[in-house]
């Protein structure tokens, strides 16, 4: 049912020193930076392996400390079908955070979930181009 790791969301306090880290350092490239009406959000791939991402999240309004939603955030797993892959999950036993897949930044569809020592897990359903 999962195709593949889809990415790594890690919390930032400041966007374009975030970006420029990763880019110098290690020589990730941006795919995607954008925002919605609570998050600046930032894609990163490196060249020899783009598949994988990190997502750089900074919120615009931070609710509270970064203790609780830790400063790595999520991992996310790619999936074909995201009604089939609730489906099938459910079945599983997994209790999802919300009743619907939220929208991505870039048109897919993704929805929430804790793994086994609540820790944050996402299915992604990337945007069909």
């Amino acid at each position: 049912m999962i195709k593949k790791m889809e990415h790594v969301a890690i919390i930032v306090t400041d966007m374009d020193q975030a970006i420029q880290y990763y880019s110098d350092m290690f020589g990730f490239i941006v795919r995607l930076r954008g925002s919605s009406k609570t998050r600046e959000m930032a894609f990163l791939y490196l060249e020899e392996q783009c598949n994988i991402e990190i997502e750089l999240i900074k919120d615009i309004a931070p609710i509270g400390e970064y203790y609780k939603s830790g400063i790595v955030n999520h991992l996310a797993f790619t999936v074909e079908d995201i009604y089939e892959a609730i489906q099938h999950y459910g079945k599983k036993g997994i209790e999802f955070l919300s009743s619907e897949p939220q929208p991505t930044l870039e048109g897919g569809r993704m929805i929430l979930f804790y793994g086994p020592n609540n820790e944050l897990l996402q299915l992604v359903e990337r945007a069909k181009h």
